[in-house]
């Protein structure tokens, strides 16, 4: 049985195993774009940092029925958009999810995201052992029309 000297060393050791995980990605710049009423879906951006070789392999939002990170490129003049099931994160490198390019796609919204909310997500993070840690993330709503630049 175990007493409550080894209960606490558990539990600390839990908690920093789930911190040092979270630390080896570093998020910034997190923004959604705001939606009209009977927009379904949406893009959200940032910049992610990874102090080693993983990838983001997942994202969930309690704002949507699901969510997925999608790429857009062109393809014979005509943009094209499609989910890829993992976006490499370079040790030391930021990677930036942006207009046109990688991004965190919102599909089957629950409510209209106006400026000024917050939408949360879970990014899943894989590293070289395939082990699974969950970054939080709050992203500001923007306006619309808000341009990539914005900060």
């Amino acid at each position: 049985m175990m007493g409550f000297r080894g209960i606490l060393i558990l539990v600390c050791a839990t908690a920093a195993a789930s911190v040092s995980a979270w630390a080896q990605v570093e998020v910034k710049s997190a923004w959604a774009r705001g939606t009209v009423a009977a927009q379904k879906t949406t893009g959200v951006y940032m910049q992610l940092k990874s102090a080693k070789d993983g990838s983001l392999v997942g994202v969930e939002s309690p704002v949507a029925g699901m969510a997925e990170v999608h790429h857009m490129r062109m393809d014979k003049n005509v943009m094209r958009m499609s989910a890829v099931p993992r976006l490499e994160l370079p040790a030391g490198r930021t990677v930036e999810l942006k207009p046109g390019g990688y991004h965190v796609m919102l599909i089957d919204l629950k409510k209209p995201l106006k400026k000024g909310d917050s939408v949360p997500l879970k990014l899943k993070i894989e590293d070289r052992d395939k082990t699974v840690s969950t970054v939080e993330v709050n992203a500001e709503v923007r306006d619309a029309a808000a341009p990539a630049h914005q900060r």
